[in-house]
């Protein structure tokens, strides 16, 4: 009987720890105009060649779900080391919920523009930095691939995973 009762309280044990390292998953489309303020400084090493800051603020056309709450807004502040019509981009993405909560998000990634410099694609990898009211203790990551218009607008598409830490 021992042994049993044992082998019962290793399975719970088993069983609880997958438990709470469970992740779920994610998905939505956020819709971005072109970006505003977009400050290009050049290098002057080569033609094509600057260190562009950027602000986007943006709707979430497909919101995620959190915690049981929907995305909102969002605003994106981008730091690109721009080649021509390549760029390595790095950044923060702070996310607005329906019942005003909030998630920060740290990405990295790479755009490809027209000779207008209009975004025709852009894709990379995030992860959540910190999270408020519901979404604290969250953690996460994922993959993001944009699409843009010749208005200058990007479409993204988000998907990934999260869990928030058992408060």
């Amino acid at each position: 009987m021992l042994k049993l009762r044992m082998a019962l309280l290793l399975v719970g044990l088993v069983l609880g720890a997958a438990g709470a390292g469970a992740q779920t998953k994610i998905a939505g489309t956020i819709q971005c105009p072109k970006a505003d303020p977009q400050n290009a400084i050049p290098v002057g090493d080569r033609p094509g060649h600057a260190l562009v800051i950027m602000k986007n603020r943006c709707t979430w056309s497909k919101p995620m779900e959190l915690a049981g709450v929907q995305t909102k807004t969002g605003e994106d502040t981008t730091f690109a080391d721009a080649n021509g019509a390549r760029s390595r981009d790095s950044g923060y993405h702070v996310s607005t919920m329906a019942n005003g909560d909030q998630f920060v998000v740290r990405y990295s990634g790479s755009t490809t523009t027209d000779k207008n410099g209009a975004v025709q694609a852009q894709s990379g990898t995030w992860s959540f930095v910190s999270g408020t009211g519901k979404l604290k203790g969250l953690t996460g990551k994922g993959t993001y691939k944009g699409t843009g218009a010749a208005d200058g607008s990007v479409t993204t598409e988000v998907e990934g995973e999260y869990q928030i830490a058992a408060k």
